[in-house]
């Protein structure tokens, strides 16, 4: 690497009258200063300002130096440090190959994110996940890609509907990872992830401005894929099936329509009534699909609805499930991973909250954005499909997790908030 400007962590209060106080980073002579109080929280959130403010100032290269480098303080500067095309360059303090294997993944995940939609595709997202993983653990490793008419054959009407539009064919990728290497080894969990490549919104049109970050509609794919990932690395010795469930929704002469009617492989049936609540009707195939494999766990991870951007913002992502005990261990798991999570609202009656007079259930309700509690009745429908009535299911609709612009925690681009979380999710009993 080339030379490095060595960054500094303090715990004393500063004095320079030359910096205003609330500066994250203090210039010197021997560098960058980040001066620290007692508030750990508050600390680990100043530790990712200053890395914003030295990507800022055009930093391409820094050393961290001197004592007071935990694990979280580091961690924390490489967030706000990674400028969107994951180019700076970070000499760690400690711990250097953990963080580096844990960085290299994370960055994976959000260039894949970031990458734009002619790149990734629903065929090219699952190749490049599955090339991945194999990559990390290639006797441990399968993998298969349904695609196109295939879908539809198997029974995978969610993904195949949304999909056919788009002249790159929809795709399910089911990845599984089997240490064991026993073909009736018990799948310990099934991670789910939406991977709409690009949402035009479908018939039901999103506006230009709406529609620019799109490509960002598979981030729930990226996340869980890095999720296992990391897991991979650090030892996983449970069988674990990653499922994406990937298509392009668009417009064409034989896009689905509103008042289409998807019957699904267990029978049930779902009007459309917004093309652009595409996520919940692709992830239902996912969780059907973990219902026939009979994992224990299932956790699913989305950009699913606006409505959750909207309660929980940039700095959070949303959790749903009926589950009190799992959701409860969610929460304290991404307490000591310091990834903000919250819950949000589910009850086994969201499941009525997208009526239908035509059949089973909508998709959504025919309202703005879904209409009031969006948010949960989306959660709601998923619910229908989980497996054992939501016992041992977790949703994550990670709606925030992309900016638009940089703020002063994050660059423009991807998060990747969650990987950490359900990465160490994976290792659980």
């Amino acid at each position: 690497m080339s030379t490095a400007l060595p960054v500094f962590v303090v715990q004393s209060d500063f004095t320079d009258s030359a910096w205003k106080k609330n500066a994250p980073a203090i210039m010197t002579e021997q560098g960058a200063t980040i001066y620290l109080g007692q508030n750990a929280a508050e600390n680990l959130r100043k530790i990712q300002k200053a890395g914003r403010q030295l990507d800022n100032l055009g930093v391409a290269a820094v050393k961290l130096s001197g004592e007071g480098w935990g694990f979280d303080e580091q961690w924390a500067f490489a967030n706000g440090y990674t400028d969107t095309l994951s180019k700076n360059q970070i000499q760690w303090a400690d711990g250097a190959d953990k963080l580096a294997a844990m960085r290299n993944i994370v960055n994976w995940s959000r260039d894949l994110i970031n990458l734009p939609p002619q790149d990734i595709y629903p065929e090219s997202l699952s190749q490049r996940v599955a090339e991945k993983l194999t990559s990390l653990a290639p006797e441990h490793v399968s993998h298969r890609i349904i695609k196109g008419d295939e879908l539809a054959q198997e029974g995978w009407m969610g993904i195949h509907t949304v999909g056919r539009a788009s002249a790159h064919a929809p795709c399910m990728l089911v990845v599984d990872y089997n240490p064991t290497q026993q073909a009736d080894a018990p799948v310990d969990t099934v991670l789910i992830g939406k991977g709409i490549t690009f949402d035009s919104g479908g018939y039901s049109l999103k506006a230009s401005e709406g529609m620019l970050a799109m490509k960002c509609d598979m981030g729930g794919a990226a996340t869980v894929a890095g999720a296992l990932a990391i897991a991979i690395e650090q030892g996983l010795q449970k069988r674990v099936q990653l499922v994406l469930c990937c298509a392009e929704n668009l417009v064409s002469g034989n896009a689905y329509k509103l008042g289409d009617i998807i019957t699904y492989k267990n029978g049930t049936t779902v009007e459309v009534v917004n093309t652009d609540a595409e996520g919940r009707l692709v992830l239902a195939d996912g969780l059907l699909f973990a219902g026939e494999v009979g994992a224990k766990k299932v956790i699913d991870a989305a950009t699913l609805t606006g409505a959750a951007h909207v309660a929980v913002g940039n700095e959070y992502n949303a959790l749903f499930s009926v589950d009190d005990d799992y959701a409860n261990h969610a929460l304290s798991t991404a307490a000591a991973q310091r990834e903000n999570l919250w819950r949000l609202p589910l009850q086994p009656w969201h499941k009525e909250n997208t009526p239908s007079a035509f059949a089973d259930c909508a998709n959504s309700r025919p309202q703005k954005g879904g209409g009031a509690g969006g948010a949960s009745n989306a959660a709601g429908f998923l619910l229908r499909f989980a497996p054992n009535d939501g016992q041992g299911w977790l949703h994550f609709d990670i709606a925030g997790a992309y900016n638009n612009s940089a703020n002063n925690m994050w660059a423009t681009g991807a998060t990747a908030l969650g990987v950490r979380t359900i990465a160490t999710l994976l290792q659980d009993d």
